[in-house]
């Protein structure tokens, strides 16, 4: 099977999560059922999907209207007839092994041999709900993240008997979905997120438990330190105390005696107005930035780093798909197995081996794939390999970890490489930005593009994840990559396909040509956050834009469409998806076989005339015209013209 032979759906469960999947699904154009066991529950999942889709029409986030989604979504209470005819059907009962025994084991009387049978389940195997059914090659794991319709992550995971072409059809339909799955090749106990979020709450909470640290303390440093977005406490205390409480006594592990004190308590975070934090008469997570100082980050990252060396090592899931997982179903701000490798595996190793030896407990124990890892010399970023492979320093463009890069035919492609943050621009990578075009050889090209991975942005902007921790003074400069480019001596082309948002319309402004998809939004939403466009954004709209309109961006912080954009001057061309390769092409042809150094005095004297007054401007523009009569580009141009043909520069 393949996702294409899917058409209709059907979602059993209409709480949270079914109504949630319910939801998106039928947002993607599939006919989907969804099944309760009451009525009453019907209504209210039903009723949560209109409102939802309500709010998501007000924000123009549909590609249609509202009550067109709503018409392919059909309700009942009968199982037989929500999987009449369905081709996928996704149980999202409660986590209850006995009940999700009896739900599969009447679909497998209710449906065909090929339909596709999966669970929502977060904290039961795979394999044991398969247990209930004689086709277990037909059963998979399709565990959405809460809110499913906000959530991008999808875990799709193998039961022991799950065959290929089952697990690899759940992958497809997720991605016709419209989000981001990764596999799970082993049925292990918390998937690849929860696996590697039990230590990131576990441990500072046997630190706080035996007196190494404070609540403050931790929370405060994994956020400001480290640029987590959430304090482990405060994390905790969001999701329910009692639920990570219950996970751990699930798995027959050792409860840290905080949250056993916590539960007995019944304080068990938000929902009950008391857990690690007050929040009903009280001021709720409290930290400050200050606090976490003397707190050691690296004992809780290098348990982290060594549940991702048990998940790698054991065959459960590749790096990518570990740091996918932690970084779109947790936000952190990069994967733990790209951080583990910048810590160096070897001080993650000798991290472990010391606490292991000092307390004795197991959950220090290094698993022996990162012991092989750094016996083997493949320590990280500065042996050159760890998790990932890193540049051999020869100057090539293969050792960038966030961003792809190749000249092709001339042309130096550049593609922000992190598809699963929307190609947030972090700091590193930035910094790859402003290395790659600080360092390329610009003799082999003749001119460069930049597009985003994936198919939802170009970049949504800045990686927020990082602000606690940036110095203001820092803030205050202009970032250095954004001036790279403007100042690159060959032509930028921005490729826009989605979102082009903040910091990557900053970025796309510091190009010389903005093309764009008419699917494509733009917008300086940093006055919602308090801020203002801080990588030369305010100044370039201005000059691109004019006051009025650039003051309206900047001051609403609204986006945009491509039609508008296009009407302001903000980008060259909005065409439509379907032809946006072809004229892209036709614009990189244009610059490809112009004149490389015509092109380098024309960008050069357009970029700094903005700044000055028309008489230096004109003085600019006439030394550069005088630099250029003499060169043989000018004279193959001109003998080009005459014989009715096509110049052939050479750059000389």
């Amino acid at each position: 099977m393949s996702y294409e032979t899917i058409d209709r759906v059907a979602v059993l469960g209409a709480g949270n999560m079914g109504h949630g999947i319910t939801e998106v699904a039928a947002m993607a154009g599939y006919d989907v059922t969804m099944r309760d066991i009451e009525d009453e529950l019907i209504e209210e999942g039903y009723e949560g999907i209109a409102w939802s889709l309500e709010k998501l029409e007000e924000k123009d986030r549909l590609d249609e209207p509202a009550e067109e989604i709503l018409d392919r979504i059909d309700t009942t209470t009968d199982l037989e007839t929500a999987v009449e005819g369905a081709d996928l059907v996704v149980e999202a009962a409660p986590e209850n092994l006995d009940l999700k025994h009896d739900i599969f084991s009447d679909l497998e009387k209710f449906t065909d041999e090929d339909t596709l049978l999966a669970t929502n389940t977060s904290s039961l195997p795979i394999t044991d709900i398969a247990e209930a059914v004689d086709t277990p090659e037909r059963v998979l794991g399709l565990h959405f993240f809460n809110p499913p319709v906000k959530m991008d992550l999808v875990e799709v995971i193998y039961g022991e008997e799950t065959a290929d072409e089952v697990a690899e059809a759940g992958y497809d339909w997720v991605e016709s979905i419209d989000k981001t799955p990764i596999y799970v090749r082993k049925d292990v106990r918390g998937f690849v997120v929860n696996t590697i979020v039990g230590p990131f709450g576990g441990e500072p909470a046997w630190m706080v438990s035996e007196g190494e640290a404070t609540i403050r303390q931790a929370d405060a440093a994994m956020v400001h330190q480290r640029g987590y977005p959430m304090g482990p406490f405060e994390l905790a205390d969001m999701t329910g105390i009692d639920i990570g409480y219950h996970v751990r006594k699930e798995a027959g592990d050792d409860v840290p005696p905080i949250v056993e004190e916590k539960v007995e308590n019944e304080e068990l975070g938000r929902k009950t107005g008391t857990g690690y934090y007050v929040y009903e008469d009280g001021d709720g997570p409290d930290y400050e930035p200050g606090d976490g100082e003397g707190f050691d980050t690296l004992q809780v990252e290098a348990r982290m780093v060594n549940r991702a060396a048990y998940l790698v090592g054991e065959g459960v899931a590749t790096p990518d798909a570990v740091d996918t997982g932690v970084q779109l179903g947790l936000g952190f701000p990069e994967g733990i197995c790209r951080r583990g490798d910048k810590i160096g595996l070897d001080t993650v190793l000798e991290k472990l081996e010391s606490l292991h030896e000092e307390t004795g407990h197991d959950r220090f124990e290094p698993h022996p794939y990162l012991e092989e890892l750094v016996a083997e010399g493949e320590t990280g970023e500065d042996a050159g390999e760890g998790f990932y492979e890193y540049d051999d320093g020869d100057g090539g463009l293969d050792g960038y970890h966030h961003l792809n890069a190749a000249i092709e035919d001339r042309v130096l492609r550049v593609e922000l490489d992190r598809p699963s943050r929307m190609n947030a621009l972090s700091a590193d990578l930035l910094s790859e930005i402003d290395d790659l075009f600080s360092s390329v050889d610009t003799d082999e090209i003749r001119c460069a593009t930049i597009e985003g991975a994936g198919d939802r942005a170009f970049s949504a902007g800045a990686d927020i994840t990082g602000f606690g921790s940036l110095d203001p003074t820092d803030a205050m400069r202009v970032t250095p990559a954004f001036e790279t480019v403007h100042d690159f001596p060959r032509p930028v082309v921005a490729k826009i396909d989605g979102y082009c948002l903040g910091a990557g319309l900053e970025l796309a402004l510091s190009c010389d040509l903005r093309l764009a998809t008419e699917r494509s939004s733009f917008g300086s939403p940093e006055i919602g956050l308090g801020l203002i466009p801080g990588g030369g954004g305010t100044q370039r709209l201005m000059r691109v834009l004019g006051e009025t309109r650039a003051k309206e961006l900047v001051f609403r912080g609204n986006h945009i469409d491509a039609d508008r954009a296009e009407n302001w001057g903000l980008i060259n061309r909005a065409v439509d998806r379907d032809d946006f390769d072809e004229v892209v092409d036709e614009f990189v042809d244009d610059l490809r076989n112009g004149p490389p150094i015509g092109l380098e005095v024309a960008k050069k004297v357009m970029n700094e005339g903005e700044d000055a007054s028309l008489e230096a401007a004109l003085a600019l523009e006439s030394q550069g015209f005088g630099l250029l009569i003499g060169t043989d580009d000018v004279m193959e141009g001109t003998a080009a013209f005459a014989e009715d043909r096509e110049p052939e520069f050479e750059g000389n």
